[in-house]
């Protein structure tokens, strides 16, 4: 029963059953976010490259391993920084705040991604 329960569970909530019920799936409207996003991506696709050259080069299995760790921090930080933006786009459409309560959601959401991060 538990196996039924999931999947019905991630059959509702996947892309085509969200558009066949009329909700779109949430995409990363803020253009700000999408380039701080997609540059953060960026350099970890950097950094991964230059383990796949310390890797080649026969570099030294710690140096080796302290730049994984650099990039999967960074990759940590970038999927938080991404959920906290999805959730501010989403609790700003859907309760659509005047400008107080967008500044005050706004320092919420800095305080959660503090708080988040602290944790991981």
């Amino acid at each position: 029963m538990h196996a039924d329960a999931t999947r019905s569970r991630k059959a509702a909530t996947s892309p085509a059953t969200a558009a066949a019920e009329g909700c779109a799936p949430t995409v990363l409207t803020d253009s700000d976010s999408r380039t701080e996003i997609l540059n953060r991506l960026r350099r970890a696709e950097g950094q991964l490259r230059g383990i796949q050259r310390m890797v080649e080069e026969g570099e030294d299995c710690l140096k080796i391993g302290q730049q994984f760790s650099a990039v999967r921090k960074a990759l940590d930080s970038t999927y938080l920084r991404m959920t906290v933006c999805f959730m501010a786009q989403e609790l700003e459409t859907k309760l659509v705040p005047n400008d107080a309560q967008k500044a005050d959601l706004s320092a919420m959401m800095k305080d959660m991604e503090t708080l988040l991060a602290r944790m991981g």
